[in-house]
């Protein structure tokens, strides 16, 4: 664990970011009290998403709703907006 001062880190940054990459963590001091702690950015495995697929999104439409009509909203859009008017 390294500790540098927030004016270090200004003045510096390169020895700083040598520092993190060795350390693995940089203790932040202003006034020879730790404020604040650095360290490294790790990136998540991300996974591919799934490509939207019409056909499974209608069947899983159908399952959801079972068979029942979906409820009208243009009356309830209609007023909302007349609402805002």
């Amino acid at each position: 664990m390294k500790m540098m001062s927030v004016r270090d880190l200004r003045q510096r940054w390169p020895a700083a970011e040598k520092a993190l990459a060795a350390e693995g963590e940089i203790v932040v001091t202003r006034d020879s009290k730790p404020v604040a702690r650095i360290l490294p950015f790790k990136l998540r495995d991300s996974r591919p998403r799934k490509r939207f697929d019409a056909e499974t999104h209608l069947r899983w439409m159908a399952r959801f709703w079972r068979g029942r009509r979906l409820p009208p909203i243009d009356a309830e859009l209609a007023g909302d907006r007349a609402d805002s008017d």
